[in-house]
């Protein structure tokens, strides 16, 4: 064997020593646990739910509250419906069928008016922000003229001051 051979059969090893490292099992640096929550090495006691709300993602909480907010705004629309339906005795089920549409029929259009601050509210936020510069000295008042006419033209720049 030659010097070029002997070089690329080192090369080729040293090559295969590095893939058998690459692929040899990998020490494991985390354990799962599969054990049942009844089945805990100390005590016998099986777990105890929480009091309070159970644990939720923010979007989560901020939507359940939303909903929450608007059942409890909801009670004093019914009852006042309730008492005018009360009042009426018998009335049109076409005028009620209107009366109950007033209030959907309003919520829309705030609730795009709202969504639109919204976004208006976003776009000022994401604005850069405004630099004023004031300088302060003399200022140059002179104004400058120019003319260029024809198929070759040439600038003469007059200044007034």
């Amino acid at each position: 064997m030659d010097a070029r051979q002997t070089a690329a059969t080192d090369q080729a090893r040293a090559f295969l020593a590095d893939l058998e490292d690459a692929l040899a099992p990998a020490v494991p640096t985390a354990h799962r646990d599969d054990t049942l929550p009844t089945q805990t090495t100390i005590g016998t006691t099986p777990p105890v739910p929480q009091p309070g709300r159970p644990p939720m993602s923010q979007r989560a909480t901020d939507a359940s509250a939303l909903m929450l907010s608007a059942g409890v705004a909801s009670v004093p629309i019914g009852g006042m419906t309730a008492l005018v339906v009360y009042a009426l005795g018998q009335v049109d089920p076409t005028t009620l069928a209107i009366a109950a549409a007033a209030p959907a029929g309003l919520a829309v259009p705030i609730l795009a008016l709202c969504r639109f601050a919204g976004r208006a509210r976003q776009v000022v936020e994401a604005a850069p922000p405004v630099h004023h510069h004031h300088y302060a000295g003399p200022v140059d008042q002179r104004t400058v003229t120019s003319t260029a006419r024809g198929l070759v033209a040439r600038s003469r720049g007059e200044m007034k001051g």
